[in-house]
């Protein structure tokens, strides 16, 4: 159990944060300063122990709805909700949850975790569960070449002591996942979606041929209106709230994660209909009314995200703008824009924003993409955008910190609401 003053002095901190209206990592990494075990003596209390989930793209969502599966089955989760993906969001997310002794009133730890640090958490903390979702591309300023990221992903894997879930899609799990003592277990495609999720290779013009895939629990079958997996090799149709193509394969990590930790006692009728009940995470396809209109928000990393972000919402009746900046948060190097196709909004990008937002600008233009208007500042560029589009469904894709922003000056501008 964690030490009574840690916990109570870093109640105190994450209180005069939240009266400072923000600092949502700040009492995390206080907590972690005056006390090194903290996390691993809080979590240490869970019967069903943690599960750690992480990879380049998909965290987020894959995250809510794999807690919010075990909640149909009657487990009480705790989880990092706010997306703080370090291991002081966790520390953060702790403060929240347990009591002024550092007891924590749960079933299991569900947690996001950033590769990087995923890698020092599960040293101190080693996950009962964890889940693989993909190796990409992405902010190679942080992380180096893409073998660097699977290597990281792999001692995640290799410090698991019960079940690990691997995409079996992604050629460098594979080969992760032939190092692997613990049970393995497998999320994945039916054939004739393979070109529908290019996997890195893919991408860059490498071999895309594999004759090594192994048998999955659970695999995406078809996508439509309604979404089919197989559960081990029964089909389940489905309708989703969650909009994006890469948010129904993440649903099928999902789902093969929640039946690896629950078992045979699985009650599969409400796991079926609190999947269909899901709705996006912060920020990854989040819908918001702003003036009586839609405003979705898509986040932007990497070339696989922007490509599946434009294949899965189609431009035709909304406005859109995208707002690219380079902070740490979201990677230092922005080359990776001109791996992405931009010809779908062949109808024009009405605001152009960001740190980077000229850089954007250019990389549209070599598309022939039409630009309305550019600007760097966030708040004025989308103070235009709201003026320009009024009266119109909104997009806007953005990287994480440029998110962030947005999302905070949308409840400025106008009456901003979520909406399921």
């Amino acid at each position: 159990m964690a030490k009574p003053y840690s916990v109570l002095a870093g109640k105190a901190v994450r209180a005069l944060a939240r009266l400072r209206g923000g600092g949502s990592a700040l009492p995390g990494l206080f907590v972690e300063k005056i006390d090194r075990d903290f996390v691993a003596a809080a979590l240490a209390q869970l019967p069903h122990g943690v599960v750690l989930i992480s990879g380049t793209n998909g965290k987020t969502t894959t995250t809510k709805m794999v807690v919010e599966l075990l909640e149909s089955q009657g487990m009480k989760v705790f989880t990092n909700r706010t997306g703080s993906n370090f291991s002081r969001g966790v520390a953060a997310a702790l403060l929240g949850e347990v009591d002024a002794r550092g007891r924590l009133v749960a079933d299991i730890a569900v947690l996001e975790l950033d590769e990087a640090h995923a890698v020092h958490f599960v040293h101190k903390v080693p996950p009962r569960y964890s889940l693989l979702l993909n190796v990409m591309r992405d902010q190679l300023d942080r992380f180096g070449e893409i073998d660097a990221t699977a290597n990281m992903l792999a001692e995640i894997a290799r410090a698991t002591t019960d079940t690990v879930v691997v995409n079996r899609e992604d050629p460098r799990l594979r080969i992760v996942a032939r190092t692997i003592k613990a049970r393995v277990r497998y999320f994945g495609l039916h054939d004739s979606l393979l070109s529908s999720f290019p996997n890195d290779d893919s991408l860059h013009g490498g071999d895309t041929e594999s004759d090594d895939r192994p048998a999955a629990d659970v695999v995406l079958a078809r996508l439509g209106d309604t979404a089919t997996f197989s559960l081990h090799g029964k089909p389940v149709t489905t309708p989703l709230k969650l909009q994006g193509v890469y948010n129904v394969f993440n649903a099928a990590a999902a789902l093969a994660l929640a039946l690896a930790i629950i078992g045979d006692d699985v009650d599969e009728p409400k796991l079926i209909a609190r999947l269909a009940d899901v709705t996006p995470a912060f920020g990854r396809g989040e819908k918001l009314v702003v003036d009586g209109q839609p405003c979705e928000l898509v986040l932007v990393k990497n070339p696989s995200g922007f490509r599946l972000g434009l294949k899965s919402f189609p431009p035709e009746g909304y406005a859109t703008m995208i707002a690219i900046n380079d902070n740490y948060a979201d990677g230092r190097d922005m080359s990776w824009l001109w791996d992405v196709d931009f010809e779908s909004l062949h109808e024009g990008v009405a605001e152009v924003t960001g740190v980077r937002g000229y850089d954007m600008a250019l990389r549209l233009q070599y598309d022939d993409v039409p630009v309305g208007h550019v600007d760097t500042n966030l708040t004025r560029a989308l103070a235009n955008f709201l003026a320009v589009s009024a009266g119109k469904p909104k997009r806007i894709y953005c990287t994480y910190t440029a998110m962030l922003a947005l999302r905070r000056e949308l409840g400025k501008h106008a009456k901003v609401e979520v909406i399921s």
